[in-house]
């Protein structure tokens, strides 16, 4: 099984759109497929029509069993989303309590790391969409992953942003005694404009060597698809925003495949 996280310390770069995408497009691949919201606003939650506000069983349950050492299955957890393949353990705004809880409720730090380990013959590939803020959450998200992926909005207030991102990565790469493998895409790419064409030069300029070399156009589909509550693939397989996360996903999965050939013993 495969984890990845999709994560930015800055809001409105894309990070829900790129969690949709590449779930909608794996399980229409055939690939088992878990959708994990940790962040409290919920937007993952709300794109597949649950209301944060409402839910009684969330994400929020795997940390509570956790603090209190109570034995909970996180496929109890687990809510439909309309698309065959694609499964979602939902957000609700309690998951925002628990940086001031964590007092109260010990040895949060590997909640989703186990709850991975739990899924592990059930998935083939689970998916985080993560808070735009460093805490508990996010901690928890980059110690449960195998890659990292950082949606850039190509515009200079987001680029800040991924510069606090990995600052936070080195934080957890000494905590954890190796880097944490990560990719940034850039998205809401726009080449009309003239802020989007220099902000990209600047990502290929100072991070190239975690950069994919494509990007994720501005596509009115993607807003139409969340009106729908289906991943973009699903409600326009043509569009060029699908298109791209298509390219995406090939190349993360090639990735994948060296990786395995490295580490593969002679």
């Amino acid at each position: 099984m495969t984890v990845w996280a999709v994560a930015n310390q800055k809001g409105g770069v894309g990070k829900t759109t790129t969690t949709v995408s590449l779930g909608g497009l794996l399980a229409a691949w055939g690939y088992r497929t878990l959708l994990i919201d940790i962040d409290p606003h919920g937007s993952l939650t709300s794109y597949f029509r649950y209301d944060p506000d409402a839910l009684d069983v969330s994400a929020y349950a795997l940390f509570e069993a956790q603090g209190q050492k109570k034995p909970l299955d996180p496929l109890s957890l687990v809510h439909p989303t309309g698309t065959q393949g694609l499964d979602l353990i939902p957000a609700s705004v309690s998951l925002a309590t628990l940086d001031r809880q964590s007092g109260q409720l010990q040895g949060l730090g590997l909640t989703l790391t186990n709850a991975v380990k739990a899924v592990r013959d059930d998935y083939d590939y689970v998916l985080i969409d993560c808070p735009p803020v460093l805490g508990v959450l996010l901690i928890n998200a980059l110690a449960a992953c195998d890659r990292l992926l950082i949606p850039v909005q190509t515009e200079f207030l987001a680029i800040k942003g991924l510069e606090r991102m990995l600052h936070t990565l080195k934080m957890v790469a000494r905590s954890k005694g190796h880097a944490l493998d990560y990719l940034v895409i850039p998205t809401y790419y726009d080449k009309r404009t003239r802020a989007s064409r220099e902000s990209l030069s600047v990502l290929q300029r100072n991070h190239g060597g975690h950069l994919w070399d494509g990007v994720i156009p501005v596509d009115t589909r993607f807003r139409e698809a969340s009106r729908a509550g289906m991943p973009p693939a699903q409600y326009d397989a043509r569009a060029r925003g699908v298109e791209a996360y298509i390219a995406l996903l090939e190349q993360l999965q090639q990735d994948q495949r060296n990786k395995s050939q490295t580490e593969a013993p002679a």
